[in-house]
């Protein structure tokens, strides 16, 4: 039997044992008609705590109606009061109450569904009382039999909230602590390796005696570089802050040349028709090379899954940035299945990723005549660290 169980079942005895204790001290129980209701009521009332964790807005009701009824029968037969130092209004009021109150603070999804029938239970208990009863004496039973239950309850919800959030919040740097190593390790494997090799590219390129030599070399250090920019930005992937801080304090850059990129896809026969944005563009760096992976990724993905189709590539301004939109048509040939395989087919969810780390969107969708669409919207100012997507 869980831990919960057995809780639930010490909440029902000790219930029904307040309950039923001030009956057997007041009235002789099952003599009489009244005798057997309030024996019933109570039990039921007890037993009603059962299902506290599942509904305590509806328990918290049934407290209600079964103080009205007993504070109704006392009305009705009222010369069966005891005479007892307490009047009976009080006195027979359930002894679950004070538990269903707790639980509905505890339990209940919207608090303050179970505001009014706990309201609704020391109203009866109060304006139920006779005028004879000490309203200080009313009241003090009120707060012990609601109040103080309902204030435990809130304060408990409470503390396990903080308990969560401090979970949260310690699981959170964890996981920080961790993308910092990561970022830690990739820089000094790869960027050291990727910086030696563009010294000795940028060295063979001025030695190299043959023309074609020198123009190898120099690509292969344009190439270093881009790498080198490229793992700038996969290591701000892994420490956000970092990556906002130096992409909102370092200078803007024009927009990335893309003619490379549409001159490589025409040369394997891609139809490309390019709309350039109007005018010069100055961008942050990260955002300038993020448009150009979007466009990279784009058209990698028609040579793999869309042979024959014709592609457009848009650039427009925004009042916040830019938009980047490539788009092609239906292909008109079957494709190289070996070639639609190769990755990880996470290129777009990669590249979302990133996109919105820097506060851009991106849409990638399905066209109605089966062409397929890549848009991205990336911001001209990034924010500020800690300010977050």
């Amino acid at each position: 039997m869980g831990r919960e169980r057995v809780a639930d079942i010490v909440v029902v005895v000790v219930a029904g044992v307040v309950s039923l204790s001030g009956t057997v001290t007041q009235v002789p129980v099952l003599r009489e008609p009244y005798d057997l209701c309030v024996f019933c009521l109570l039990v039921a009332s007890a037993l009603s705590l059962w299902f506290r964790r599942r509904a305590p807005v509806a328990v918290a009701w049934l407290m209600a109606l079964l103080a009205v009824i007993l504070v109704a029968a006392v009305r009705v037969w009222p010369g069966l009061a005891p005479g007892t130092s307490m009047e009976p209004e009080i006195t027979l009021l359930p002894g679950a109450v004070p538990f269903a109150a707790y639980a509905a603070a505890v339990f209940a999804r919207n608090p303050r569904l179970a505001w009014p029938p706990l309201v609704l239970v020391a109203a009866i208990a109060f304006l139920g009382a006779p005028p004879s009863s000490r309203a200080v004496a009313v009241a003090g039973m009120v707060l012990i039999l609601v109040g103080a239950p309902v204030v435990l309850g809130r304060y408990v919800v409470a503390r396990a909230e903080r308990a969560r959030r401090g979970h949260h919040l310690r699981a959170e740097q964890a996981r920080r602590q961790e993308r910092l190593r990561l970022a830690a390790e990739i820089h000094d494997v790869v960027s050291h390796r990727v910086s030696v090799m563009v010294l000795q590219a940028g060295a063979l390129q001025l030695t190299a005696a043959d023309e074609a030599s020198r123009q190898a070399a120099g690509q292969l250090r344009t190439t270093g570089c881009q790498t080198l920019g490229e793992l700038r930005d996969l290591v701000g992937l892994l420490n956000a802050a970092g990556l906002a801080d130096a992409a909102s304090t370092g200078p803007l850059e024009p927009m990335p040349d893309l003619s490379g990129l549409v001159e490589s896809a025409r040369s394997v026969g891609t139809v490309v028709e390019v709309d350039g944005a109007e005018g010069p563009c100055l961008l942050p760096p990260v955002v300038g090379r993020t448009a150009y992976r979007v466009v990279q990724e784009a058209l990698t993905n028609v040579h793999k899954h869309a042979p024959g189709a014709r592609v457009r590539l848009q650039v427009r301004h925004l009042p916040a940035g830019i938009r980047v939109s490539v788009r092609n048509t239906a292909p008109t040939r079957a494709g190289d299945a070996v070639l639609a395989s190769a990755g990880a087919g996470a290129g777009l969810l990669g590249l979302r990723r990133r996109i919105e780390l820097i506060n851009g969107t991106l849409r990638a969708e399905a066209c109605a005549d089966g062409g397929y669409r890549v848009e991205a919207d990336l911001p001209s100012v990034l924010p500020a660290a800690g300010e977050g997507p």
